[in-house]
């Protein structure tokens, strides 16, 4: 792929440019107040003018050595649009070994007032909360007081953390333009870490190694692995040898939202920390979570995962009354998933680990992500099927790139049938049977055997979702075009429209449905199965196009699409950075038949046509032909991988050009 101009130049800014100012807390400056718009990026809603991070390690006689990480970030606010970058979450992550813990929050809001006199509005103690998200993660959540437009916010706080071999991505890159950016990492030769570049954006890490000396309530140097010494006795110091890592970059660009981008995150330029092994002198070499393998069996030895999955006494009955007489493997699948999905509700908390544990979770009917889906496991083993726990991370979370036990935080259950593994998810009363909710199929999931040894399995459906559409139309004497359309939806486009319309009413359903179908007007709108998992769902409705027929010297041109025509692509730039993901492979059909109007023959129409997407990416046929006074279309799409690589960008491009081109294209009635 060939970077743009505006790329190399943006690239060329880290080495060559830097801002001569001196950024310290409380420190804002008349210029960067008055500033309408970013310098370089006009059209950004804000900017970070500045964010550092520097995490060091500290030493307890208590709890042994653990993390201090101080952020400062200061960011400029030119539009309302920015106004979300004015509210700040920090997850606090809870576990055995202790708790992270924030402190000195500090945060206030500047604004120019009269005189252009500097105006400072400090964030208050209730303008900060905390909530659970699950039973391993707390958030601090804070939002900025008196936020207009053209305003700075600047905050600061720190993180005392014990988790030191579970360190959070170091981020340079955001949606916004980010001026400065300074990241200094240091710890003890103690503690060996891998470092994992992720983006687009070139980057330096220096490191350097420098003298320290620590306070020890103990008399011998000597550790356990988890930094603690071994034998207590008088105070004393230990001198050691500290690795300084730093990068600094200036002029950060923004990453740009693009068409079916996924979660643009995934591609931020950042820096991952990842604990490779910890060599205490008078101790044996400890490795960490070097491999995938390590991180499955570390996470299946935890109590809250593996023996949940062992217990089966709390359902043994209910399963034995749920399975009389069924030896189908398919058929125990369905009636176990269809049992758990309508007992089980979900509290919309992700996590791999239970939360209630699985017996206390059936007993209430509710639960989180591994309440559920490690209680269907479970049944499903109990019923002799050869059933395993998958990891997942959602979109949100970020592709698991390396192995770290955060690199994941949902799961799921995955059944090995004679077709293959069947992927399942209970808590999604939307999906049926192998289909997922999009923001879980994210590239690839871990599925872990009972024996401890773990693979990878694709999280993308084997099975397209298909749409199939049968339309019956006519051309009016006032050149409207009315008719029936029939359509049926499969897999993940079922699911789509169970999400999204389930919950409506007649009239929001048709008025939601309009919003895409260029401007026709629809009537007599019926679903069918939106409450049904497991069937196609079925949308019925009347429609008439005003717009469809255009009259030029008395003769008629239209699309034989009519208003289902593809107007625009959504592949406008010319260039792109980021993989598309079009989330799950999918088929779109469509029959339409077209009766001319008496008193006018077809003097024209297009020309068939069929043309590819690479090898097997995708395809597109257009087949039409004249029967007595009614035209038949036949219209095939289809994208067989739900994700494609950035350098086949400019193919993908070419291929919707084509197909809008050849879907506008007119048929031409003349006068008979």
């Amino acid at each position: 792929m060939k970077p743009s101009l505006l790329t190399l130049i943006a690239i060329l800014c880290f080495f060559g440019t830097s801002v001569a100012q001196n950024y310290k807390f409380g420190k804002v400056s008349k210029e960067e107040l008055l500033q309408k718009e970013h310098p370089s990026e006009p059209s950004a809603e804000a900017a970070i003018l500045y964010r550092e991070t520097h995490s060091n390690f500290e030493y307890s006689s208590d709890s042994g050595f653990y993390m201090v990480t101080d952020v400062f970030e200061r960011i400029k606010i030119y539009n309302k649009e920015g106004f979300d970058w004015a509210t700040k979450e920090v997850d606090l992550y809870q576990g055995s070994s202790g708790k992270d813990e924030i402190s000195g929050l500090k945060a206030y809001t500047y604004h120019l007032g009269a005189n252009e006199k500097i105006e400072e509005i400090k964030l208050k103690s209730e303008g900060i909360f905390e909530e659970k998200t699950n039973k391993y993660i707390h958030k601090v959540r804070f939002t900025m007081p008196d936020v207009k437009e053209g305003c700075i916010i600047e905050y600061k706080y720190t993180i005392k953390s014990p988790f030191i071999s579970n360190i959070d991505e170091f981020r340079f890159q955001e949606t916004i333009p980010v001026e400065n950016v300074e990241v200094r990492f240091a710890s003890p030769e103690y503690f060996v870490f891998k470092t994992h570049q992720k983006g687009w954006v070139p980057y330096k890490v220096d490191k350097d190694r420098r003298d320290r000396t620590i306070s020890l309530s103990n008399a011998r140097s000597e550790f356990d692995k988890y930094g603690n010494m071994v034998n207590k006795g008088g105070a004393r110091e230990v001198k050691l040898k500290e690795d300084i890592y730093l990068i600094k970059l200036s002029n950060v660009p923004a990453m740009k939202e693009e068409a079916y981008v996924g979660n643009i995150d995934n591609y931020s330029t950042s820096l991952k920390f990842e604990l490779s092994y910890v060599d205490f002198p008078g101790s044996p070499l400890d490795t960490y979570s070097t491999t995938w393998e390590d991180v499955s069996k570390g996470i299946y030895q935890v109590d809250s995962f593996g023996d949940e999955l062992a217990r089966d006494n709390y359902f043994e009955d209910d399963l034995n009354n749920l399975l009389k007489g069924v030896s189908n493997p398919e058929e125990k699948v369905s009636r176990i998933f269809s049992y758990v999905l309508n007992k089980m509700t979900w509290n919309n908390n992700t996590s791999y680990y239970t939360n209630e544990g699985v017996k206390e979770a059936y007993k209430k009917g509710s639960g989180n992500v591994a309440d559920i889906n490690l209680m269907l496991v479970a049944m499903l083993r109990k019923a002799n099927l050869n059933a395993d726990p998958v990891l997942v991370s959602t979109k949100n979370h970020g592709m698991p790139l390396f192995p770290t036990r955060n690199g994941f935080n949902y799961v799921i259950a995955g059944v090995e049938l004679p077709q293959g593994v069947l992927l399942l998810d209970a808590t999604n009363k939307n999906a049926e049977i192998g289909v997922l909710r999009p923001s879980i199929m994210n590239w690839q999931g871990r599925i872990i055997k009972k024996d401890g040894s773990s693979g990878w399995v694709s999280l993308t459906p084997q099975t397209p979702a298909v749409k199939s559409a049968m339309v019956n139309a006519e051309i009016k004497s006032n050149m409207s075009v009315t008719g029936k359309a029939q359509t049926r939806f499969t897999g993940n486009y079922a699911l789509y429209y169970r999400t999204e319309y389930k919950s409506l009413n007649e009239d929001a359903q048709r008025k939601a449905i309009e919003k895409n179908s260029n401007q026709a007007e629809l009537s007599a709108l019926h679903f069918e199965n939106l409450e049904t998992v497991g069937k196609p769902v079925s949308l019925n409705y009347d429609f008439e196009s005003i717009d469809a027929v255009e009259d030029v010297a008395g003769k008629l041109y239209f699309s034989p699409m009519v208003f289902m025509a593809t107007k625009e692509s959504p592949f406008k730039p010319e260039t792109r950075d980021y993989p598309i993901d079009f989330g799950y492979p999918m088929k779109d059909r469509y029959i339409i038949n077209i009766t001319v109007p008496e008193g006018y023959k077809v003097e024209s129409m297009p020309e068939n046509a069929v043309f590819n997407l690479g090898e097997n990416t995708g395809s597109y046929r257009y087949l039409i032909s004249q029967m007595g006074n009614k035209l038949q279309l036949s219209v095939e799409f289809s994208i067989n991988k739900s994700f494609i690589a950035a350098d086949e960008y400019g193919n993908l491009k070419k291929f919707f050009e084509l197909l809008i081109a050849k879907e506008n294209e007119k048929v031409v009635l003349s006068k008979a």
